[in-house]
């Protein structure tokens, strides 16, 4: 049977290019980047390098990059530092971010005013609220909000935040885990604060992100005890998955239009042929306004159930219901609950990359079809 992987917003498969750029690394330049030998001095320069072409395709400068695992990690390093570093009086998020925001504020904001951003019907949050909350008294305030949700591909105007914020003098943070390599960004332009990245989600390896953050000294160590990552983040650096992710965000921006254009016409051609084949069903994610990789489908209740992955998987069709990242949690989707999306209907994202194929479409929704029909009779 067809295996068709259409759960990109959880993990991409890595790239050629990419796989070689790492092989190429673990063979030919195993010297420890700290050490002062000829051996050490060659990965050291790999490093930097890595760091420069990661700069780059962002614009930022390599002294704002901070490798790191994952955006999990980037985003924990932030908030549990932001209060302390920065005085952060109040925090505004959004309902919808990832569980690692949310987790981590509770953690660490224990003192600290927590507003939540009020959305639109699609997720996206409401400027004119961000504006009018951060115009009502001067406590010194964080603003978090992802770029991107990874659940139904709501987009945030981000330019918008940013310049709203910086009228009232708040710090931002961005989650674009799900934009990075996706969507063309400036952090330049910009201006934003700190913003969490995981190479995975472009064609890179797991295991390794970055933090960009604009005034790098303005938080404190993470980890101490080196002096790696300007003794941000000490710890010997992941230097194979390092080079990988490089490689991967440099050809990612490479290419950017000419991929969006070829992955949201497969997102819209899946959108069109279940919305023309099955009855009830609804498109939840706003498919003029949302990040191309993302197409989150709810399905009738007549096969709304909790082994309905398992069924779809079943039939040759990788997806999610919910965030992966929790896909081991009994709880509901915090992201659908926010958007007052009926329980009674199962909700499953299918998200898409350069590397698949209209026929995989095809053959995804025929199946989906197949199971539609089998459930009905």
């Amino acid at each position: 049977m067809r295996k068709v992987y259409l759960d990109n917003a959880a993990t991409t498969p890595v790239s050629d290019e990419v796989i070689e750029s790492m092989v190429k690394n673990l063979k030919q330049t195993f010297g420890n980047p700290s050490s002062s030998h000829h051996f050490g001095r060659e990965a050291k320069g790999q490093l930097e390098e890595a760091r420069r072409k990661i700069a780059t395709a962002i614009h930022a400068k390599p002294s704002q990059i901070c490798f790191t695992s994952c955006g999990t990690e980037s985003n924990n390093s932030v908030l549990k530092n932001a209060f302390q570093s920065l005085q952060i009086e109040r925090i505004l998020v959004s309902p919808i971010e990832h569980p690692s925001i949310h987790a981590t504020i509770k953690e660490v904001a224990q003192d600290i005013e927590i507003v939540y951003l009020p959305i639109d019907k699609f997720g996206s949050i409401l400027t004119d609220s961000l504006e009018k909350l951060l115009s009502e008294g001067n406590k010194k305030t964080l603003v978090s909000v992802m770029h991107a949700n990874n659940e139904v591909g709501a987009l945030n105007d981000i330019e918008t935040i940013c310049k709203i914020s910086k009228k009232y003098n708040a710090f931002v943070h961005s989650d674009m885990v799900q934009t990075m390599g996706h969507l063309p960004l400036n952090m330049e332009a910009l201006g934003i604060d700190f913003v969490a990245a995981s190479a995975h989600k472009f064609h890179g390896p797991k295991g390794v992100g970055f933090l960009y953050i604009k005034n790098p000294n303005c938080l404190k160590p993470f980890i101490s005890g080196g002096s790696q990552e300007r003794g941000m983040r000490s710890g010997t650096e992941n230097m194979a998955s390092i080079i990988g992710m490089s490689v991967a965000l440099e050809h990612a921006v490479k290419n950017i239009a000419d991929d969006e254009a070829y992955v949201n016409n497969l997102r819209k051609s899946m959108a069109e042929k279940l919305g023309n084949t099955i009855l009830d069903i609804e498109i939840i994610t706003n498919l003029e306004n949302s990040l191309y990789t993302v197409l989150t489908i709810g399905f009738p209740e007549i096969m709304s159930n909790d082994m309905l992955t398992f069924q779809l998987d079943m039939k040759g069709i990788a997806c999610s219901s919910g965030s992966a990242c929790s896909s081991g949690a009994n709880k509901g989707s915090h992201v659908l609950e926010a958007l007052n999306y009926p329980k009674e209907r199962k909700a499953i994202r299918f998200s898409f990359s350069k590397f698949n194929k209209m026929d995989e479409i095809e053959y995804a929704v025929e199946k989906i079809v197949e199971l539609y029909t089998e459930t009905v009779k």
